[in-house]
């Protein structure tokens, strides 16, 4: 049996907002501390984390109790904007990933270059035939797919662990 541990988290907060990106920028930095991501990366204040989705997208990854007066905060900053606040805490799982196989098991599922992958990276792609999203912490991978597919998801990575070892 492989040395890799796959946990399903508790409920994290999650916020997604989208709109024009110097706007969501400026709000962000104003109300979590959080500089502004770069294309493709993730910054991180405390215990929030501001992620870069796509060129009009981030995603806010914070405390479960705290993301809807986070969105409150957010939408008041962006009152004068063109711009969505949206709390997806409920509708997306992370499942947390550590050892020292997990990127042979990733990459059995997604197609993702780990040795290029960036410390502060966040990579969305697909895992076997779900959409997900992952990114590094100081022990492993977080993993986040739709609640709806959290099911099939642990399967996937269940059975991608290799054998032995």
């Amino acid at each position: 049996m492989s040395d890799i541990s796959i946990e399903a988290l508790p409920p994290v907060g999650m916020i997604a907002l989208r709109g024009e990106m110097g706007s969501l920028g400026r709000a962000v930095e104003a109300v979590t501390d959080c500089a502004p991501p770069e294309q493709r990366m993730s910054t991180r204040s405390g215990d929030v984390t501001v992620m870069w989705m796509a060129p009009d997208e981030m995603l806010i990854v914070c405390d479960h109790g705290a993301a809807g007066a986070l969105a409150q905060k957010l939408t008041a900053q962006l009152s004068d904007v063109f711009a969505t606040v949206v709390e997806v805490s409920d509708a997306r799982q992370v499942f947390d990933l550590t050892g020292a196989d997990v990127e042979a098991l990733l990459s059995k599922l997604m197609p993702v270059d780990f040795d290029r992958l960036g410390a502060t990276e966040v990579r969305r792609t697909r895992m076997a035939q779900v959409p997900a999203a992952l990114w590094r912490h100081s022990g492993g991978y977080h993993v986040m797919c739709f609640r709806s597919v959290a099911g099939y998801a642990m399967r996937l990575m269940e059975d991608a662990r290799p054998v032995g070892g």
